[in-house]
């Protein structure tokens, strides 16, 4: 039997957009020798399975992408759009893959939200069992137009990194991405927690650079990128990705209190 609970299915295009152009660089998906990716909770349409296989093709035109549903009724409407290098299957966190295959990049957006946050350890564990060596599970929460994003990557080590993906223009504060962090960290943005230091770090760099709105967003979030880092917190990636509006902290740094992998 599959393992989890069908969600709402709020889809849309575009809608992953961030999220999609971060896997597509990284270096587990460019390196596989056999490209396998899964959508998993891909909602009551197949649109972000579709635009996921579009995206990652252009890296890798060997990429197959597999879309995973706990619904039966949402697997039968998906499968109508199949097509070379994308397939729909039934299925929730166990992975089920045909032929025992491990997947390169699991992503699972929008899925965890509606739990509690006592399940992800769980959820992750389950997951991560189904990555090949070397995998990574990408999991996290955006809003409903894809502006606002953020997500964990996960490895069978365990979280590696936190990403904020913000669209910069007219963005007021940073913080915004409180609304929409993943379950491991949406209820920890509290005092006495390391998101709720690094979100206010985050917004008190994006207002000291106000004035190099001059020179558009991207610059003044460089500069934010670039203050944290100075003030010590392991801000990784360079400046190709924050002018996209991601930034990227080392897990530890941002990691809930008493949070345990093992």
């Amino acid at each position: 039997m599959p393992i989890g609970s069908i969600t709402r299915g709020t889809t849309g295009t575009n809608r992953l957009r961030r999220v999609d152009r971060w896997i597509a660089q990284l270096p587990a998906f460019r390196r596989s020798a056999d490209p396998l990716v899964v959508d998993l909770g891909y909602g009551a349409s197949a649109t972000t399975t579709l635009e996921l296989h579009q995206r990652l093709g252009r890296v890798r035109p060997d990429v197959e992408v597999i879309g995973i549903e706990i619904d039966p009724a949402r697997v039968r409407l998906a499968s109508a759009s199949a097509r070379p290098g994308v397939s729909f299957r039934l299925g929730g966190f166990e992975v089920p893959l045909p032929g025992g295959r491990l997947a390169t990049v699991i992503r699972a957006l929008n899925v965890l939200r509606q739990y509690d946050e006592s399940a992800v350890p769980d959820a992750w564990h389950r997951m991560v069992a189904r990555l090949e060596p070397g995998g990574v599970l990408v999991e996290g929460t955006c809003n409903e137009v894809g502006r606002v994003a953020s997500w964990v990557d996960v490895a069978a080590s365990g979280p590696l990194s936190l990403t904020v993906s913000l669209r910069l223009a007219d963005l007021e504060r940073p913080s915004i991405v409180a609304e929409r962090l993943p379950k491991v960290l949406i209820h920890r943005n509290v005092p006495g927690e390391k998101i709720h230091a690094f979100l206010q770090d985050l917004d008190r760099h994006w207002q000291l650079n106000a004035p190099l709105s001059v020179y558009g967003p991207s610059q003044r979030w460089i500069a934010t990128a670039r203050g944290l880092a100075d003030d010590g917190w392991p801000v990784l990636g360079n400046r190709s990705r924050w002018k996209l509006g991601e930034l990227t902290i080392a897990w530890e740094a941002v990691a809930p209190n008493g949070f345990d992998w093992s």
